[in-house]
């Protein structure tokens, strides 16, 4: 797994107790305590990891999806969508899985390289001429741009305000000579990106996203949420100062810089608002079903997002090396963290989505208690484990 990390027709969703393993037709279905979806049996060993995870997670729940030969082969969700307990994490329940949400943005850009829209080793300045920084669309899509902090103090409500965030980030000095290094742009990557979808097609990120991949593919996914969606929303819990600490703990300095500025993406109050969630900051606030994002990997590795060549591109290391905000050694492709396994994006707070390309399979576990990325990593090893897969190594 990398660190960066519709319900089907048909299924049936059980209140009472159903044993593990027991024979449905198109997989079992699973309603183990609060635990509830539908999984392939030969992957009961995934679902009776992931229920130990809702038993075991404090605060609200969490969801996990896989495909695996051509088939989605396990959906599952488990736990509360409240802080107080009241409310069952449902097959149509959303999350904001933070980083995971990166991808998507950048496979907005990504149409419209394959339109001729955009060109990747163009200036920005040809479709963004107030960017002061000397970065290609490439450095962008890849991290290399270096605009990944303000040095001027910006408040919580510039998150608010596209126009006046991206004017901000455009006047910005970057934190190194564009394509000389790399740094995940933490909360910025979505406004780089999506100010360069919008300067060439008019339309908002959250806007094309939904009308160009994700209404089409059926993707319950979303940047920029409407009253309806909200009512369906996970509350994110965990968010304390003692999770803070332990996220910053041994990381650059560059890294405290990046990601609290404008403050309030690590604030419980703020995240779990009405304003947060209903504007565009595509670098961290999507909200989608892990459904939704095992079926956009999935989408992607059998062509239905982008065409062969241009995907092999976006999932071919870019850069390579120290992350100059996170300090760890990654790879970054066109969009996603890539490996020698495959390609894909975690967020804060344990959420992942990606593909294994020599594995043969994609996964995605969104969860509204933050924590680690333990969860994630244990249940793919033993989704591996069920394919007669080795483990992957743990990640930083």
């Amino acid at each position: 797994m990398l660190p960066f990390s519709n319900s089907s027709s048909g299924e049936t969703h059980l209140d009472e107790r159903v044993q593990p393993g027991s024979p449905m037709s198109g997989g079992d279905v699973t309603a183990i305590g609060i635990v509830q979806g539908t999984t392939d049996g030969r992957f009961a060993p995934v679902r009776d990891r992931f229920a130990d995870v809702i038993d075991s997670q404090p605060g609200t729940g969490a969801a996990l999806a896989a495909w695996c030969d051509g088939q989605r082969v396990i959906d599952l969700w488990g736990g509360h969508t409240d802080a107080a307990g009241q409310k069952r994490w449902g097959p149509a329940s959303i999350v904001q899985p933070y980083s995971v949400t990166k991808p998507f943005a950048a496979v907005c850009a990504l149409r419209l390289v394959e339109a001729g829209r955009l060109d990747l080793d163009a200036p920005v300045q040809r479709y963004w001429p107030e960017f002061t920084a000397h970065a290609t669309v490439r450095h962008v899509l890849s991290h290399q741009a270096g605009v990944v902090s303000l040095d001027c103090p910006a408040p919580t409500e510039a998150f608010y305000d596209w126009d006046e965030l991206c004017r901000r980030l455009a006047a910005q000095e970057p934190a190194w000579e564009p394509g000389s290094a790399h740094g995940e742009s933490a909360l910025f990557y979505g406004h780089l990106v999506g100010e360069l979808v919008r300067r060439v097609d008019g339309r908002s990120l959250g806007a094309y996203l939904h009308e160009e991949i994700c209404g089409p593919l059926g993707l319950d996914f979303w940047v920029g949420l409407s009253r309806a969606e909200q009512e369906r929303t996970v509350e994110l819990t965990g968010l304390d100062d003692s999770f803070w600490a332990m996220n910053a703990a041994g990381r650059p300095d560059l890294y405290v810089r990046a990601t609290s500025n404008p403050p309030g993406s690590h604030d419980a109050a703020i995240v779990n608002g009405a304003a947060w969630r209903a504007a565009e900051i595509p670098a961290i606030n999507g909200h989608g079903t892990a459904r939704a994002i095992a079926d956009f990997y999935h989408a992607l590795a059998t062509g239905r997002v982008l065409s062969s060549s241009l995907l092999a591109e976006a999932v071919t290391a870019q850069c390579s090396g120290p992350d100059r905000v996170f300090g760890w050694d990654n790879s970054w492709g066109l969009g996603f963290g890539v490996d020698t396994d495959g390609f894909g994006m975690g967020g804060l707070g344990g959420n992942y989505g990606g593909t294994s390309t020599a594995g043969g399979y994609s996964l995605a576990f969104v969860t509204g208690g933050v924590g680690t990325h333990d969860r994630v990593e244990g249940l793919e090893n033993t989704l591996r484990d069920c394919l007669g897969l080795a483990p992957l190594a743990t990640t930083p």
